[in-house]
């Protein structure tokens, strides 16, 4: 299959000093990426990005075997950019393929068609609509569009940039990442678990007060779970227990390992469908309000590394501690990038955004 391929010229005013931040960031995630002279060449899971610094400017290249994938990761590169570059004004425009699409090939209007609560602080919505066997994947994270209530729903379209416009003012909904649960596609169900934190945010606002027949978009999905080893060890709190679940039943019925998972107290445990070889451990804070206690974290750390032939580690926790666990896993641990994948869910005392 030939691949699609985008290209554009960003200005920047060090394009040489771009390109390294890049590789210093690179360093933090799971990606794996090669030095080029004056450049990178990163593999994604929806394609391949090439960086390269020139006279003034960054040229980048993204090469992808479908248009869904190559908007996706046009998306990838302008926000990284967009991120390392401290606020400098991007004159963003692609070229070849996709270039005139205005249209998110990775977004999908859904309507709710039903809500149960799972535990006192869990409510599971159920969303329904059209064409959704995209989300039926390894990826697991999906970007919830949360219009604002009472209004009709008004969704983002695709720019010249690659990156989503959104509506102005009041009419531009909220956007949370969230946790595929469940998708059905013989039923045409997708379930999406809420958290209720005390902080109410769109996310949980909306969760609170969905009935059956509410709008709400979804981007991706992205990010994966961790191919399956001799022994398998899961580390999360309350916002990583829909991952943890889908990940714990995609396991093969024969593997071993531990699911360690914090929660507020045991209302909040649940039945997780999981191989009989993996202990599920329940830390409860009793109390402790979420990420003011250290007990996942101590937890996680105090444990020996297993003498087996392979592990695979993975965590989905509040800032610090996936700070924590991801220093330890390769500078004690010294598992590599195949290994391992751990990712801040959440920050005490911030709030996601676009």
């Amino acid at each position: 299959m030939s691949l699609l391929v985008g290209e554009a010229h960003v200005r920047l005013r060090d394009p040489i000093g771009y390109i390294a931040k890049v590789g210093e960031h690179l360093d933090t995630l799971n990606l794996s990426h090669e030095a080029l002279p004056d450049g990178r060449r990163v593999t994604f899971s929806v394609g391949q990005a090439t960086l390269l610094a020139g006279d003034g400017l960054v040229a980048l290249r993204a090469e992808a075997e479908g248009l869904e994938q190559l908007a996706s990761l046009k998306n990838i590169l302008i926000f990284q950019m967009e991120r390392l570059t401290e606020g400098e004004a991007l004159d963003v425009v692609w070229t070849g393929d996709g270039a005139d699409l205005r249209e998110l090939p990775n977004f999908r209007p859904l309507k709710v068609l039903r809500v149960a609560d799972i535990t006192p602080h869990m409510r599971r919505v159920t969303l329904t609509g059209d064409d959704i066997a995209r989300f039926e994947s390894e990826s697991i994270h999906v970007r919830m569009v949360i219009p604002e209530p009472g209004s009709p729903p008004a969704w983002p379209t695709l720019g010249a940039s690659g990156r989503p416009v959104w509506p102005e003012g009041a009419a531009r909904p909220a956007l949370r990442t969230y946790t595929l649960r469940r998708v059905d596609l013989a039923s045409r169900e997708i379930d999406v678990d809420f958290v209720a934190h005390g902080d109410a945010g769109p996310g949980t606002r909306f969760a609170r007060r969905a009935v059956p027949g509410d709008p709400v978009g979804m981007i991706g999905p992205g990010g994966g779970g961790m191919r399956s080893a001799d022994w398998n060890l899961f580390v999360g709190d309350e916002t990583a227990l829909p991952a943890i679940g889908r990940l714990l039943e995609r396991l093969p019925p024969t593997a071993r390992g531990l699911a360690l998972i914090e929660v507020a107290d045991e209302a909040e445990r649940q039945d997780l469908a999981h191989p009989p070889g993996l202990e599920l451990r329940w830390l409860y804070r009793n109390g402790i309000p979420a990420g003011q206690s250290a007990m996942l974290r101590e937890a996680a750390l105090a444990l020996e590394l297993p003498e087996t032939a392979s592990i695979s580690a993975w965590a989905g926790c509040e800032f610090a501690t996936f700070r924590a666990l991801r220093t330890h896993w390769r500078e004690v641990w010294k598992l590599d990038r195949t290994q391992h994948l751990a990712v801040a869910y959440w920050r005490q005392g911030v709030a996601e955004t676009a």
